[in-house]
């Protein structure tokens, strides 16, 4: 069952003044070594607002930019954290984006995970931050990038015209849920992929998942089953992503968390990008259905899979 209330891991600080963490952070970069443990529980503790507000405040103050001086003084795993939370969120998941989609090969699972994840603010946000940094839409390098049902459904998303208002509406989710029988299980030949993207990028998680219930009522069988049986490749994944998000968005999260730490050698980007971006939101949800469904506590697996400063930053981000 989907939790209704997102509780987030990374609140506003109570009583923040962006002069006096300037000077704070300052002091931790002055003279021979640097102090992280100041980094980690100024910026570690500060929601992505107030880290802008330092940011600011340190130009006002010392005349130099907090972020370049941050480079000269960090290195590893532990710079990229810093820099990345120093980012505002659109900007940085843009960046992550256009990181997925350069080079030999698009790595398709953090295209996915941003963009079949986020409501209409946030990909008018990423969209327009793109634009401004790479002087291409994020459009025209999806269709460079991905191709076919893939890349119309990514393309349909990343028009922000979900609707988020309606969330609740038995008749419209069974008529949606014979919908998607029509254009696939029930279909003699082939898989209507439009109809599959329009239903699944028009409507609210909420009215989703209602229109899944009801295809379980009408078929006997999970949404999933037509997912599996019925599309391939990244297309299905992508399918899935939200389907999995409709149902449970925490529990997503959470198992997305569990595979960036599984078996040999951690997948820190992934790590990295998700502590980042959900903190604010509802990491506090994530790490509750990650003891459900792993029976371990997400900080002990960070801790185990992970090392360094960089281990002590996602702790501070994650423990709240």
């Amino acid at each position: 069952m989907a939790t209704s209330i997102d509780r987030p891991t990374v609140r506003p600080a109570v009583s923040f003044d962006a002069s006096t963490d300037a000077s704070l952070l300052k002091k931790a970069m002055k003279g021979l070594g640097t102090d992280e443990k100041i980094i980690i529980q100024v910026l570690g503790r500060r929601t992505s607002a107030q880290r802008t507000q330092i940011l600011q405040a340190f130009k006002t103050l010392y005349n130099k930019d907090l972020i370049e001086e941050l480079k000269k003084e960090l290195s590893g795993q532990f710079e990229e954290a810093i820099l990345a939370l120093m980012t505002p969120l659109p900007k940085y998941l843009a960046q992550e984006l256009k990181k997925a989609m350069k080079g030999l090969g698009t790595k398709e699972k953090p295209l996915i995970e941003i963009l079949c994840t986020r409501d209409n603010k946030s990909l008018e946000g990423i969209k327009k931050e793109y634009l401004s940094l790479y002087g291409n839409s994020l459009e025209k390098d999806l269709k460079a990038e991905t191709s076919g049902d893939f890349y119309n459904l990514l393309v349909m998303i990343t028009s922000a015209k979900r609707d988020e208002i309606t969330t609740k509406d038995p008749s419209l989710a069974h008529g949606l849920a014979e919908a998607l029988y029509k254009a696939g299980e029930k279909k003699k030949f082939g898989t209507d992929e439009a109809e599959f993207n329009r239903v699944v990028s028009s409507y609210s998680f909420p009215l989703l998942r209602m229109v899944f219930d009801e295809y379980t009522r009408i078929t006997g069988k999970e949404f999933e089953h037509a997912i599996n049986s019925e599309l391939s490749g990244d297309y299905r994944d992508a399918v899935k992503a939200i389907y999995l998000v409709s149902l449970d968005k925490a529990s997503y999260f959470a198992n997305l968390l569990h595979e960036s730490m599984k078996g040999v050698g951690t997948k820190n980007g992934t790590l990295l990008r998700i502590v980042i971006t959900r903190s604010e939101i509802d990491m506090g949800n994530i790490k509750d259905e990650f003891y459900k469904l792993f029976s371990k506590k997400l900080e002990d697996v960070i801790s185990s899979e992970t090392s360094g400063d960089f281990k002590k930053i996602l702790l501070a981000l994650i423990q709240g």
